[in-house]
This record gives C-alpha cells, structure tokens and sequence, in this order.
C-alpha cells in the first residue's frame, strides 16, 4: 500500500543519521540497534500515523519523533518492540491531530481487467462513499476498525495501542463492521 509520500515506498528515508541520534555517550550497538528497528518497523509505524493524520508528512514526522523517544528510552527491555513503538506512534499521531479529516483508504483495484467507463466512475463512487462512511464512524469505533482491516494490526496490538482490553477490542470491530454494513445497505436500496 503506498500513500502520498515516499516514505511507503522507502523506509530508508526516515534514517536517523548518526549525528542527529547519537550523543557522545550512545555505543555503537545501540545506534546499530537503532538502525535495525528503523529498517524493521519504518512501514508499519508510518501506516499506523498516516492512518490517524492522513497526511505522508505528518506521518513522517511522528515516526523520526517515535524513534527519536525509542532511541532515548531504550529498548532493550521491552518485551514487544512492535506494539510499543506502533503504540508511541499512535499517540504521538493524535497528539498532533488538530481537526476530524476525512479517512482516505488506499485506492482499490477494479475487478475487470479493461472496464469502460462507466465501471471506473461507479467504482470511484463507491470507493469515496466507503471512505465517507468510515470518517463518520465515531473515534472509537473507527480507530480500531481501520487499525485492524487497513493496518493489518491485531487485537492485542490494537488494545495496547488504545489502552483496551482485547474482547473490547473486537467488539468494536464488530459494532464498526455492522455499522457500515447497515449504511452501505441503506445506499444500495431503491428510492421510493
């Protein structure tokens, strides 16, 4: 999944280089362990911010500032590197949310191979009705819903990233799914 910037398409581009991470006192293994969470978690952390901000670089900013802390922190004693670095991510990314925008999904491919015109457009709009259904959800339906279906995360990861528990977690999954299957449902019935 790409976005707008070229973060998605390269990690690499939110290297920390070794004069902004490091100080006199940082050993080479923990700039080398830097180094490897960057390369290992870049994508996950920009989608997670890119999800909650929808803006590529605001998204960036969060995951250099989620190293940043890491990296200042240690992680040597954390026991799921992933959860808590997406978990700063996620906070870090609400913190720098002003307003409500619209929730952006990545573009999905038609089913046919060559379809008119006519199939784009009906496409488009369906695409841009799924996103404005998603956007009014309520937060705690939404966060969760897009962190699982589009993120791909996990209800532990999940609860950890928005303090819940896991049950909680996939019932709101469920209520969220429910929800826009209810809207959706609504869309495709005929007017009278």
């Amino acid at each position: 999944m790409t976005h707008d910037g070229t973060m998605a398409a390269n990690p690499a581009n939110l290297a920390v280089s070794r004069e902004d991470a490091g100080t006199v006192t940082d050993s080479s293994d923990q700039l080398a362990n830097l180094e490897v969470n960057v390369r290992r978690h870049a994508r996950l952390l920009f989608k997670v911010a890119y999800g909650v901000l929808r803006n590529s670089h605001d998204a960036e900013d969060v995951v250099q500032e989620t190293f940043l802390r890491a990296h200042r922190a240690g992680v040597s004693e954390v026991r799921d590197t992933q959860s808590w670095l997406a978990t700063i991510a996620f906070r870090l990314a609400l913190d720098r949310k002003r307003k409500p925008e619209e929730l952006g999904l990545a573009e999905f491919d038609p089913p046919a191979k060559n379809p008119d015109a006519e199939h784009l457009a009906i496409h488009r709009q369906q695409v841009v009705r799924l996103r404005m259904l998603i956007a009014s959800l309520p937060d705690d339906l939404r966060l969760p819903l897009v962190l699982s279906a589009i993120e791909e995360l996990n209800s532990r990861q999940i609860g950890e990233m928005l303090g819940i528990n896991e049950s909680s977690v996939r019932g709101r999954i469920m209520r969220a799914r429910q929800m826009l299957k209810d809207k959706m449902a609504a869309y495709a019935e005929p007017k009278r």
